[in-house]
């Protein structure tokens, strides 16, 4: 199925040189940012992932073992398929990074800044797409330390159509954007995210929300510059 959206489309934004994405789980670098950070690694701009909890709070378990251990070797394989060069996963709390100062979650987000001197940092849109405030708090973190920095920060997002029909279909609470406030980017290599979800098979194994969402949106993905 096609992508839906009119806004500018094409390739990455101009001027991306080295990129830090800043979420909340693992997953949401593959299961979100996928096809934007296999194509980041396919145009040869060095990436990098921080992550602010283990996921061990998810309700969905499709492998054995303790989540907060299963998830991080899910993350490190995920981020191999997509050609991240680094990953850090930090030990805050799944379900309540909320309660975690904003101020103490961008000084990590600073730390990395400073380590890896990303051009840009890739987050999830203000309103965390999903509506969970883990990824609201992540986004919340990321902005402060981008303001800080001053580097350049990409939100991922929906276009409102995309959102409307999964909000339709699941009873979801996805939050979409007017196409034209959007770049959309493609295309967006699909298999190589596919591969890296499938890295998270104790999410991905019961996710039709995933599957659907994917379906939408074709070869495409949206980004909007956050100030």
């Amino acid at each position: 199925m096609t992508g839906t959206g009119t806004g500018a489309g094409g390739g990455l934004p101009d001027g991306i040189g080295r990129v830090l994405a800043v979420v909340a789980h693992p997953d949401d670098e593959s299961f979100g940012l996928g096809g934007l950070l296999a194509m980041l690694s396919d145009s040869g701009v060095p990436t990098a992932v921080l992550c602010f909890t283990h996921g061990e709070a998810s309700t969905l378990h499709g492998r054995p073992g303790d989540l907060r251990t299963v998830r991080v070797d899910e993350l490190t394989h995920a981020a191999r398929e997509l050609g991240v060069g680094q990953v850090e996963l930090t030990g805050h709390p799944d379900g309540a990074l909320a309660d975690v100062p904003v101020p103490r979650l961008a000084a990590e987000v600073t730390r990395l800044i400073g380590e890896q001197h990303p051009t840009h940092l890739l987050v999830f849109d203000t309103g965390g797409v999903t509506g969970h405030r883990d990824h609201q708090q992540a986004t919340r973190a990321a902005l402060l330390a981008a303001h800080r920095a001053g580097v350049a920060l990409l939100g991922w997002t929906l276009p409102r159509a995309v959102a409307d029909r999964l909000n339709t279909e699941f009873g979801t609470a996805f939050t979409g954007r007017d196409p034209a406030e959007c770049q959309v980017v493609e295309p967006v290599p699909r298999q190589r995210q596919r591969r890296a979800i499938a890295c998270h098979a104790s999410q991905s194994s019961a996710n039709p929300v995933l599957w659907r969402r994917l379906e939408l949106l074709g070869d495409r993905e949206y980004l909007r510059p956050l100030e």
